[in-house]
């Protein structure tokens, strides 16, 4: 006997939907009953986001670090940094090192006296906002050029000390404020592209998910923030659109939706329990399975050898 010769099986959002249903007793029949299941995989998403690593969604990334700039922005879809190291030298070459920059939390961060101090980085504080943008009252207060590192407005009441702010197209980042002006301004962040802008421009404050390095990096050589990040799972569109999940994880994401369908349904209630349990027991078996399969390897760091 030959066998298909094949071995690309996937479900589109239609397949996953109607396979869910049927296992919570019900049946796919109205645009309502479609919409309220891809809502629930959205939720469903975030779930799994919230129970641990995902390891298709890990990715690398880098920022070239400008000297006095203390805070960097990563992609608004960045769920959190896995691993972080400080690369010297721009270009791989001989002389190019990887060099270990240790997390911190927000109160260590906090009590760094002097955050604008320069060298090489040797801590990271990674501050996961939500990536939303919010209209700022203040408006800008004069006209700036691309190159302008001071920026004045009509008003900076309720603005953070320091952070993102979007006028136009162009992410700016700022280190202080001082009077009406944000001031040591670095422009064209989070690969935007630094423009000028008329005097009345509309103010954004960005809440992006950023990095704060300590000491400042320094202009003595180039470095690089070489991250390993875990990104959001892309939602779930129309029914034609395959998931953005490895196709291992499909039972789960089906046990899953039929689960949380159930809980909408009267035909569901009495299907509740066993469904749970199947969604638990496909949850263990697609994470167990979705794990680093290296050794672990313990290095103790020489600072601690006596």
């Amino acid at each position: 006997m030959t066998t298909s010769g094949n071995s690309n099986f996937n479900l589109n959002l239609n397949d996953i939907v109607e396979e869910a249903f049927e296992r919570a007793g019900g049946e796919l029949r109205t645009g309502y009953e479609l919409r309220t299941a891809r809502r629930s995989l959205n939720l469903l998403f975030a779930d799994w986001a919230n129970r641990g690593i995902n390891l298709w969604t890990v990715e690398q990334g880098s920022i070239i670090l400008t000297p006095g700039q203390i805070s960097y922005a990563l992609p608004t879809d960045t769920v959190d940094l896995l691993e972080h190291v400080i690369r010297t030298q721009a270009n791989v070459s001989a002389t190019q090192a990887d060099l270990t920059i240790t997390r911190i939390s927000v109160s260590t961060y906090a009590s760094i006296p002097n955050k604008l101090q320069q060298a090489r980085p040797i801590q990271i504080y990674v501050n996961r906002q939500t990536g939303a943008s919010n209209l700022f009252a203040g408006t800008l207060n004069g006209t700036i050029t691309a190159t302008d590192t001071s920026i004045t407005l009509s008003s900076v009441v309720g603005l953070a000390a320091q952070g993102f702010i979007k006028i136009d197209s162009e992410i700016i980042y700022y280190t202080y404020i001082t009077g009406n002006v944000l001031s040591n301004c670095f422009r064209g962040q989070a690969n935007t592209t630094a423009a000028s802008h008329t005097t009345g421009a509309s103010i954004y404050v960005t809440n992006l998910p950023n990095v704060s390095v300590w000491p400042a990096p320094d202009s003595s050589q180039q470095y690089t923030l070489i991250y390993w990040r875990l990104r959001r799972i892309q939602d779930a569109s129309n029914g034609l659109v395959d998931f953005d999940i490895p196709f291992r994880f499909l039972p789960c994401l089906v046990a899953g939706l039929s689960y949380y369908i159930a809980l909408k349904i009267p035909e569901g209630r009495e299907r509740l329990v066993d469904l749970k349990m199947m969604y638990d027991e496909a949850w263990e078996l697609a994470a167990g399975e979705d794990r680093e399969k290296a050794a672990d390897r313990l290095v103790p760091r020489q600072m601690f050898i006596t």
